[in-house]
Parts: structure tokens; sequence; C-alpha cells
């Protein structure tokens, strides 16, 4: 039986995050362990184990989520044992009480399950006194401190993988849809055919906004990253071909609707459509060349050299489909200029 999607990750989250999240966790619980005897050092433990994130800033963020909600809640189980005592139903007060003073002060989601789960930890261990929640606040320090000095300090993530990959799967997707719709033009099709091609442009739109996902992600985690002088010229170059080929998505789908909406079988032998038909083939090999610039493959299928040198200029509509005409040629300018600028 397959496991549920929602306990389940489309990928795998890296080795290495793994063994440092293991790492920071069993060396927040020697040295707070060691720093301040007394009971487990569990706050120590969770607050290293949840501190290591995916990129430095998110460890950051994470560690100040983590001590500002653990220091709240702390303060909220005291209180309420002082004033309440030590019965059970107390915990469950505290949880109330936690979430209303969380949503109050609005603070984030995860910084109010925090508070929450920090009152609960501390009247469920047995001991509520000063001293003892003192030594928690200290405890939970420690282990948020390790855990973010693990995360800088051995190799610290660089997101640019998925970003330089997404962004080629969607630079080929383009090329290709490009390609589909210049063989479209200058041939006859079915209503089925052209509502594949329909599909499969509107496919680019997920994916690019995949590709943006995951170069956001590669730029963040450059954030407060020792080693984000050698990969920031890279994500620069990245973000560059991005801005350019997001542009022409929309352009390729407005011409697939444009072609789609006033698809006529007389299209297939009118020599302007089979034109511009030939142009969408050289944008389709300039937006590999684009690609191209910001991967470490080289694409057989493209020449080292701009196809789409000149844009192609229609002088006087010289058929009855000037109104698709006028369309692909305002959009295959737009095209034209994205990617003049890119090559």
């Amino acid at each position: 039986m397959r496991f549920p999607a929602a306990i389940r990750a489309a990928r795998r989250a890296p080795l290495l995050q793994v063994l440092k999240s293991a790492a920071a966790t069993i060396a927040a619980w020697l040295i707070a362990g060691w720093l301040i005897p007394g009971p487990l050092p569990v706050f120590a433990a969770i607050a290293a184990l949840l501190v290591v994130q995916p990129s430095v800033n998110q460890s950051l963020s994470k560690a100040l989520e983590r001590s500002a909600g653990v220091i709240l809640g702390v303060v909220i189980a005291v209180l309420l044992s002082l004033l309440l005592g030590g019965q059970s139903w107390v915990v469950l007060a505290a949880v109330v009480v936690a979430l209303l003073i969380a949503w109050a002060l609005r603070a984030s989601t995860g910084t109010g399950n925090q508070v929450a789960i920090s009152a609960v930890l501390v009247l469920a261990l047995g001991s509520s006194n000063p001293d003892y929640a003192l030594d928690r606040i200290l405890e939970t320090l420690i282990g948020a401190a390790i855990g973010f000095v693990v995360n800088v300090a051995v190799v610290p993530p660089v997101l640019s993988g998925p970003a330089r990959r997404d962004i080629g799967m969607l630079g080929r997707e383009l090329a290709a849809s490009l390609d589909r719709l210049a063989e479209a033009l200058p041939t006859t099709r079915t209503p089925a055919q052209l509502q594949e091609l329909m599909l499969e442009a509107r496919l680019l739109r997920p994916m690019k906004d995949a590709a943006e996902a995951s170069l956001t992600a590669a730029e963040e985690s450059l954030s407060l990253n020792p080693r984000r002088g050698r990969h920031r010229d890279d994500l620069d170059q990245l973000r560059g071909v991005f801005d350019r080929l997001s542009p022409v998505v929309t352009q390729v789908i407005g011409m697939t609707r444009a072609y789609i909406d006033h698809y006529e079988d007389s299209l297939a032998t009118d020599t302007t459509v089979g034109a511009i038909a030939e142009q969408l083939h050289r944008a389709g090999h300039d937006v590999r060349l684009a690609v191209r610039s910001s991967q470490h493959v080289p694409d057989a299928r493209t020449a080292p050299v701009p196809a789409l040198t000149t844009p192609l200029v229609v002088r006087r509509p010289a058929s009855d489909h000037w109104i698709l005409v006028g369309s692909l040629m305002e959009d295959l300018r737009r095209i034209h200029d994205e990617l003049r600028d890119e090559t």
C-alpha cells in the first residue's frame, strides 16, 4: 500500500542535511547537559533539531521563532502554576492561554504553536519553579545557537541546483512549445489536435511558477551564507534568464490561444503564416540558446549564435487572416525583443 502524499515529500532531503540535523541534536544534548545539570536537556535537543534548515536565513528565523516561543511559553507555565497550583487541568488551561496570547501578539503560526508546546512541556515534566523555567530558557538558547552554528559551519546549503534544473526544464519546454506551434501553423489540424496543443502550452504556467519558487529559494539560501560570494554571479545569471523567459511564456500561451480561436484550414496555405512559423522555429532555437548560457550541459540542437536576428516585417496583409496575423506578429515582436536582449 502506498503512503499518502500528505506524509511523503516529492524529493528526499539531502543526506548531508539529515546528518547535520543529527549532529546538531547530539551536540546540543551533550553540551546543554554538561552546562545545565539536572533534567534531561530535551529543550536543547528539540531546538537544535528544528533550527537546522535548508538555508542559513531560515535557520536564523527558526532560531528566533523557537527562542521567542519557548520564553513566552515557559513564562506562561510558571505564572499559571503559581496562580492555580499543580492540578492536571492547569495543563489544558496553559494551552488555551498560550494560544490566545500568541494570537493577541500576532505571532506566526510556528511561534504560537511553540508557545503552547513549551508551556505544556514545562508543566508536564513536573516542575515549574522559576529556577527550572530559567534553565529551560537557557537550554533552548543553547540548542538554537548550536543548530545555527552547525548549519553555518558545515557546508552551508546553497540551493542553486534545483533552480538551474527547473529553469532548464522551463526553457526546454518553452522551446518545444514554440516548435509545436510552428509545426501546427502550416498544416491542417483536427479539433483534438488543437485542444492538445492548448493543453501543452498551458503546462508552461506551473513550470514557470516552479522555476520562480526554486530561484527565490536559491536566492534566499545566500542570505547570511559565507559561501554566497562563489554563487552570487551564478544566481544572478539564472535570474536574468528567468526574467526573460517569463514574458515569453505569456506570449506563447497567447499565440496558441489566438491560433486556436481563429483557426481555419486555409491557414495552412497562407504564405505569411508560413513565414511566422519559420520565425517561431528560430525563436525556439534562441530560447535554447538563452537557457544554455545558464546550464553546464550544452544543447546539441543549438547553434552558438542567435537565429532570430531580425524581426519579420509584413508590409500588407495578403489574406483574410489579418486579425490572426496581426496578433501573432505583435507577440512575435515581443518575443524577439526579449530574446534579443538575452542573446
